[in-house]
């Protein structure tokens, strides 16, 4: 689990969290971004009436291009069996099992998310079924040329359209 401090060594300092960062893969220093500015908190994501789409594909971004945010919440796998329906994770809704029991996650906190679109040289791996796009549901599924997992990629036309860099994956580094 991430507390505060680890959290911290994404703040950026100046005004607002105004200066970029560009994250790279901690295995091997390849940048996995270009450079993003901090935004206080991860935006609501956009409502997407996905059922009345004319084409299947993701759900618009929830994080604007060019920015970051750190994710406070559980994010991904573990799923474990929970008491009372809530949401999975953040911004994902309710998510039952086989038997019909609710399921929140219990996945790592201090990912930083980022608008899909933002990554540069991720590839998809052993993504969790769904009908257009990945699903954070298996844990991560974005390998960094390195062979190195680094993230978590959530495109299903139904789901939020982000990227969860892992906090333990990636740094940051002046642009």
């Amino acid at each position: 689990m991430h507390d505060q401090q680890d959290q911290d060594q994404f703040v950026v300092p100046g005004a607002a969290g105004a200066e970029a960062v560009v994250f790279v893969c901690t295995a091997c220093g390849a940048a996995l971004t270009g450079p993003l500015t901090r935004l206080p908190s991860v935006p609501e994501a956009p409502y997407y009436a996905w059922w009345d789409a004319d084409e299947p594909g993701p759900s618009p971004a929830t994080v604007p291009s060019g920015c970051y945010a750190i994710e406070t919440e559980p994010y991904g796998a573990p799923l474990a069996v929970a008491e009372v329906p809530g949401p999975v994770m953040p911004r994902h809704g309710e998510h039952w099992n086989v038997e019909g029991k609710p399921l929140v996650s219990q996945g790592p906190r201090g990912n930083i998310v980022i608008n899909p679109d933002d990554a540069r040289g991720l590839e998809l791996r052993h993504a969790s079924p769904a009908c257009c796009g990945a699903t954070p549901d298996g844990g991560m599924n974005q390998l960094c040329a390195c062979g190195t997992l680094v993230a978590t990629l959530c495109s299903d036309c139904c789901l939020p359209y982000e990227l969860h860099l892992s906090a333990d994956h990636v740094r940051a580094v002046r642009p």
